[in-house]
Protein backbone atom coordinates (compact mmCIF):
# COMPACT_ATOMS: atom_id res chain seq x y z
CA UNK A 1 0.00 0.00 0.00
CA UNK A 2 2.90 2.40 0.74
CA UNK A 3 3.91 1.84 -2.72
CA UNK A 4 0.95 2.42 -4.66
CA UNK A 5 0.66 5.47 -2.13
CA UNK A 6 4.06 6.62 -3.08
CA UNK A 7 3.04 6.55 -6.42
CA UNK A 8 -0.27 8.24 -6.55
CA UNK A 9 1.80 11.09 -3.88
CA UNK A 10 0.33 10.30 -0.83
CA UNK A 11 1.05 8.09 1.93
CA UNK A 12 0.06 4.29 2.18
CA UNK A 13 -2.51 4.94 4.78
CA UNK A 14 -3.95 7.72 3.18
CA UNK A 15 -5.47 5.64 0.30
CA UNK A 16 -7.66 4.37 2.88
CA UNK A 17 -9.67 7.93 2.90
CA UNK A 18 -10.62 6.87 -0.60
CA UNK A 19 -10.56 2.80 0.07
CA UNK A 20 -12.30 0.73 2.43
CA UNK A 21 -9.73 -2.17 1.92
CA UNK A 22 -6.73 -3.53 -0.05
CA UNK A 23 -9.89 -5.69 -1.66
CA UNK A 24 -11.60 -2.43 -2.82
CA UNK A 25 -8.97 -0.96 -4.14
CA UNK A 26 -8.01 -3.55 -6.40
CA UNK A 27 -12.13 -3.97 -7.34
CA UNK A 28 -11.36 -0.61 -8.98
CA UNK A 29 -8.43 -1.21 -10.64
CA UNK A 30 -9.80 -4.02 -11.93
CA UNK A 31 -13.31 -2.31 -12.64
CA UNK A 32 -10.71 0.65 -14.37
CA UNK A 33 -9.03 -1.87 -16.55
CA UNK A 34 -11.87 -3.16 -18.12
CA UNK A 35 -13.57 -0.17 -18.49
CA UNK A 36 -11.00 1.32 -20.16
CA UNK A 37 -10.37 -1.83 -22.72
CA UNK A 38 -14.01 -1.12 -23.74
CA UNK A 39 -13.85 2.60 -24.04
CA UNK A 40 -11.36 2.14 -26.18
CA UNK A 41 -12.98 -0.86 -28.06
CA UNK A 42 -16.06 1.33 -28.73
CA UNK A 43 -14.37 4.62 -30.15
CA UNK A 44 -12.51 1.94 -32.61
CA UNK A 45 -16.35 0.64 -33.51
CA UNK A 46 -17.59 4.11 -33.84
CA UNK A 47 -14.52 5.08 -36.03
CA UNK A 48 -12.97 2.37 -38.00
CA UNK A 49 -14.33 1.31 -41.35
CA UNK A 50 -15.97 -1.66 -41.17
CA UNK A 51 -13.75 -4.08 -42.29
CA UNK A 52 -10.49 -2.67 -40.48
CA UNK A 53 -12.63 -2.99 -37.40
CA UNK A 54 -11.51 -6.07 -36.12
CA UNK A 55 -7.98 -5.84 -37.14
CA UNK A 56 -8.13 -2.20 -35.05
CA UNK A 57 -9.40 -4.12 -32.29
CA UNK A 58 -6.48 -6.68 -32.31
CA UNK A 59 -3.67 -4.06 -32.22
CA UNK A 60 -5.14 -1.82 -29.73
CA UNK A 61 -5.70 -4.92 -27.01
CA UNK A 62 -2.00 -6.11 -28.22
CA UNK A 63 -0.53 -3.01 -27.69
CA UNK A 64 -2.24 -3.07 -24.44
CA UNK A 65 -1.30 -6.69 -23.54
CA UNK A 66 2.71 -5.43 -24.28
CA UNK A 67 2.32 -2.36 -22.22
CA UNK A 68 0.61 -3.29 -19.47
CA UNK A 69 2.06 -7.07 -18.86
CA UNK A 70 1.28 -6.39 -14.82
CA UNK A 71 -2.26 -5.76 -15.54
CA UNK A 72 -3.06 -8.70 -17.13
CA UNK A 73 -1.01 -10.88 -14.50
CA UNK A 74 -2.97 -9.14 -11.96
CA UNK A 75 -6.09 -9.75 -13.63
CA UNK A 76 -5.42 -13.37 -14.11
CA UNK A 77 -4.35 -13.85 -10.55
CA UNK A 78 -6.45 -11.49 -8.53
CA UNK A 79 -10.03 -11.04 -9.33
CA UNK A 80 -11.09 -13.70 -7.05
CA UNK A 81 -10.30 -11.59 -4.88
CA UNK A 82 -12.44 -8.65 -5.35
CA UNK A 83 -16.07 -8.57 -3.99
CA UNK A 84 -19.30 -9.79 -5.81
CA UNK A 85 -19.84 -6.78 -6.79
CA UNK A 86 -16.64 -5.50 -8.21
CA UNK A 87 -16.25 -8.90 -9.84
CA UNK A 88 -20.14 -8.32 -11.79
CA UNK A 89 -19.00 -4.99 -13.03
CA UNK A 90 -15.97 -6.61 -14.07
CA UNK A 91 -17.47 -9.42 -15.89
CA UNK A 92 -20.20 -7.07 -17.65
CA UNK A 93 -17.60 -4.85 -18.72
CA UNK A 94 -15.63 -7.97 -20.23
CA UNK A 95 -18.80 -9.28 -21.78
CA UNK A 96 -19.51 -6.04 -23.38
CA UNK A 97 -16.11 -6.15 -24.63
CA UNK A 98 -16.23 -9.43 -26.05
CA UNK A 99 -19.39 -8.80 -27.76
CA UNK A 100 -17.97 -5.94 -29.54
CA UNK A 101 -14.92 -8.27 -31.08
CA UNK A 102 -17.65 -10.62 -31.52
CA UNK A 103 -19.72 -8.53 -33.25
CA UNK A 104 -16.79 -6.94 -35.57
CA UNK A 105 -16.09 -10.72 -36.57
CA UNK A 106 -19.57 -11.17 -37.12
CA UNK A 107 -19.80 -8.32 -39.83
CA UNK A 108 -16.70 -10.53 -41.21
CA UNK A 109 -18.53 -14.25 -41.55
CA UNK A 110 -22.56 -13.71 -40.59
CA UNK A 111 -22.78 -17.39 -40.82
CA UNK A 112 -19.99 -17.92 -37.72
CA UNK A 113 -23.17 -17.65 -35.48
CA UNK A 114 -22.81 -15.69 -32.05
CA UNK A 115 -21.79 -18.59 -29.91
CA UNK A 116 -18.55 -19.32 -32.18
CA UNK A 117 -18.15 -16.12 -32.52
CA UNK A 118 -17.56 -15.61 -28.40
CA UNK A 119 -15.32 -18.67 -29.04
CA UNK A 120 -13.63 -17.03 -31.51
CA UNK A 121 -12.46 -13.95 -29.44
CA UNK A 122 -12.02 -15.71 -25.93
CA UNK A 123 -9.15 -17.51 -28.05
CA UNK A 124 -8.06 -14.59 -29.82
CA UNK A 125 -7.65 -13.11 -26.22
CA UNK A 126 -5.61 -16.21 -24.51
CA UNK A 127 -3.32 -15.58 -27.38
CA UNK A 128 -2.98 -11.79 -27.02
CA UNK A 129 -2.97 -12.24 -23.10
CA UNK A 130 -0.04 -14.62 -22.83
CA UNK A 131 2.27 -12.04 -23.00
CA UNK A 132 2.97 -11.86 -19.32
CA UNK A 133 4.18 -15.64 -19.98
CA UNK A 134 6.22 -15.43 -23.19
CA UNK A 135 9.52 -14.32 -23.79
CA UNK A 136 11.34 -11.04 -24.00
CA UNK A 137 10.88 -9.50 -26.99
CA UNK A 138 11.56 -5.73 -28.11
CA UNK A 139 8.05 -3.68 -27.43
CA UNK A 140 7.48 -3.42 -31.61
CA UNK A 141 8.63 -7.00 -31.72
CA UNK A 142 5.91 -8.45 -29.47
CA UNK A 143 3.02 -6.43 -30.83
CA UNK A 144 3.87 -7.10 -34.24
CA UNK A 145 4.14 -10.95 -33.31
CA UNK A 146 0.82 -11.02 -31.20
CA UNK A 147 -1.09 -8.62 -34.38
CA UNK A 148 0.16 -11.29 -36.67
CA UNK A 149 -0.65 -14.66 -34.83
CA UNK A 150 -4.08 -12.94 -33.90
CA UNK A 151 -4.58 -11.87 -37.32
CA UNK A 152 -3.63 -15.25 -38.81
CA UNK A 153 -5.59 -17.54 -36.24
CA UNK A 154 -8.93 -14.80 -36.81
CA UNK A 155 -8.61 -14.79 -40.50
CA UNK A 156 -8.62 -18.98 -40.56
CA UNK A 157 -11.73 -18.96 -38.85
CA UNK A 158 -13.55 -16.25 -41.07
CA UNK A 159 -12.30 -18.26 -43.96
CA UNK A 160 -13.14 -21.78 -43.29
CA UNK A 161 -16.27 -22.93 -41.74
CA UNK A 162 -16.45 -23.34 -37.78
CA UNK A 163 -18.50 -26.30 -36.53
CA UNK A 164 -20.70 -25.15 -33.54
CA UNK A 165 -20.99 -28.92 -31.83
Amino acid sequence: MDDIGAAAGISGPALYHHFDSKEGLLGEMLTGISARLLASGEEIVATAVRKDRLGALVTMHAEFAVDRRALITVQFRDLVHTSDAHRRKIQDLQRAYVDLWAAALLQRRPSMGPRVARSVVHAAFGLINSTPFSGRLRRDAMVELLERMAHGALTSIIESPVSER
